[in-house]
């Protein structure tokens, strides 16, 4: 390993969601790791699940890309620090391979083949082939030519069969010039459990090291390591070492973070550019039975599952009662998504019993019926807040299913709009110094 030299990678994509990529990625995260690499890895897209499940099979932290939501600037640090003091970088894509939003945002549509193309990584595409048979090299074909510019490097097939239908795959995809890379089988303990928003935390893996240690074997059967680790090259942008600029600024400079099962969904990258400023990142559990360190001057609440944990947040008095203090001394009090909803007044879990939350702005929220939010958002501030004044962009991501069964009675934050320009209203609430909204924070605008 040469720390001062940006590491080769290459990027886990497939043709849709649902072929296998994540468990695919972590298995190769974790047999590379065991085979004697330093192994750094990254996650496309505006998701937290996954890259916690990475960070647990390589022992180190996984960062976000979005080409959607960040700036050039922040996309190139984080690829130049994902990309130092290791020997390989594995980027796992999000979605279909040239899926992403219906327009482009900071840089591009946020697909996995815009970063990909950007930054000259080749791609290895997993194909579930459990269902097919020779037609699985037009598939693949129409991937690898659809886009002249991008490189597929190989193929991993995935849910295969018997040796005659590897065979088969293999023949058929070789006849049309790719490398396959490997073959592999059906494994119903390889799948990974799920909930309304997508897998479960990695944290609440029943047998996360089992798991992940199986997937490793699995692959490290299965998958040519070797051709895998050649097939990687540099990227030919993020050469800025893990500089990313100015994104959001800090609530404070001692900042208390939530985390836990409940409130597992912070950007890796927003901390870190905090704790690259100076802040002192206090982290405490609700779900713990713990408050906020005294000496906090802010509070953040990230998203995650208060909905399932409802009962416990509400029976936390300790906790609520710290928010309504650091409330009235002023103290910035901020809420992304499940942290907004413990701000309100009510939250109804999903078999229609109310909890009463913090109370400290006018919301009230419910899951007994459950609605689908999703999508990019570009916001705009209507009143000034600790990320900027009244007029400042911003850039995230919405994905939440509760419904809102009352939000009148407090300032709204953001008039905000989709990826396809189009209104979608106003979003959050502020009262005083306490604001949230559904909204995940991903960078500033400009």
């Amino acid at each position: 390993m040469n720390p001062t030299t940006v590491a080769p990678g290459l990027v886990i994509a497939a043709p849709a969601s649902g072929s296998g990529k994540t468990t695919i990625t972590l298995g190769l995260l974790r047999a590379l790791r065991d085979g004697g690499l330093q192994v750094g890895s990254a996650k496309i897209g505006p998701d937290f699940i996954d890259p916690m499940f990475h960070s647990a099979a390589t022992g180190r932290p996984c960062v976000n890309l979005d080409g959607w939501a960040m700036r050039p600037v922040l996309l190139d640090g984080l690829v130049g620090r994902a990309a130092s003091n290791v020997d390989l970088l594995i980027v796992e894509g999000v979605m279909g391979l040239f899926d992403g939003a219906a327009s482009a945002g900071a840089l591009s549509n946020g697909s996995t083949a815009d970063l990909a193309e950007r930054q000259g990584w080749p791609i290895v595409l997993v194909i579930d082939a459990g269902a097919q048979a020779q037609s699985v090299a037009a598939l693949a074909k129409g991937f690898r030519d659809h886009r002249a510019s991008l490189v597929v490097a190989g193929v991993i097939l995935n849910r295969v069969g018997s040796p005659r239908h590897v065979r088969i795959l293999t023949e058929s995809l070789v006849s049309e010039g790719f490398a396959v890379f490997g073959a592999v089988p059906r494994d119903t303990e390889l799948e990974v459990p799920s909930r309304h928003l997508g897998l479960i935390q990695a944290a609440e893996h029943p047998a996360l090291e089992t798991f992940i240690d199986r997937a490793a074997r699995i692959i490290a059967a299965n998958v040519d390591l070797t051709a895998i680790r050649s097939a990687a090259v540099p990227g030919g942008a993020g050469l800025t070492g893990g500089s990313s600029g100015r994104t959001l600024p800090p609530l404070g400079q001692r900042v208390a973070v939530a985390r836990d099962p409940a409130f597992g969904f912070s950007y890796d990258h927003l901390l870190e550019n905090w704790r690259q400023a100076g802040v002192e990142i206090l982290t405490f559990s609700p779900l713990a039975g713990e408050a906020p360190v005294d000496g906090a001057d802010a509070i953040f609440l990230p998203g995650g599952y208060p909905e399932l944990h409802a009962g416990a947040l509400a029976a936390n008095t300790v906790f609520l009662d710290s928010l309504q203090r650091a409330a009235a001394a002023s103290k910035p009090v901020y809420g992304e998504c499940g942290g907004y909803m413990v701000l309100g007044q009510t939250l109804v879990d999903g078999g229609g019993h109310g909890h009463r939350m913090a109370g400290l702005l006018a919301l009230e929220t419910s899951f007994a019926k459950r609605q689908l939010s999703l999508g990019y958002r570009l916001a705009h501030a209507l009143i000034p807040t600790p990320f900027g004044p009244a007029g400042t962009s911003v850039r995230g991501h919405e994905f939440h299913y509760a419904t809102v069964l009352s939000e009148a009675g407090d300032d709204p934050i953001f008039a905000a709009e989709d990826a396809e320009g189009q209104t979608v209203g106003d979003l959050g609430l502020a009262r005083g110094s306490v604001f949230g909204s559904f909204l995940h924070l991903i960078d500033r605008a400009t």
